[in-house]
């Protein structure tokens, strides 16, 4: 039987993978990855992901 998620469950699950979707198409592309750290928004090379 299976498990039914919550919403906030679900939301949990929508955001990680639009997040791998994001990450695989920067990687393909060459772009950089705009991330947080240390409270400031920086530009990632994608051979660092």
């Amino acid at each position: 039987m299976k498990k039914r998620l919550s919403m906030q469950d679900k939301a949990e699950v929508a955001m990680r993978v639009a997040a791998r979707k994001v990450v695989a198409e920067h990687k393909k592309t060459g772009r950089p990855l705009a991330v947080w750290k240390n409270g400031r928004a920086v530009n990632l090379p994608v051979d660092k992901v």
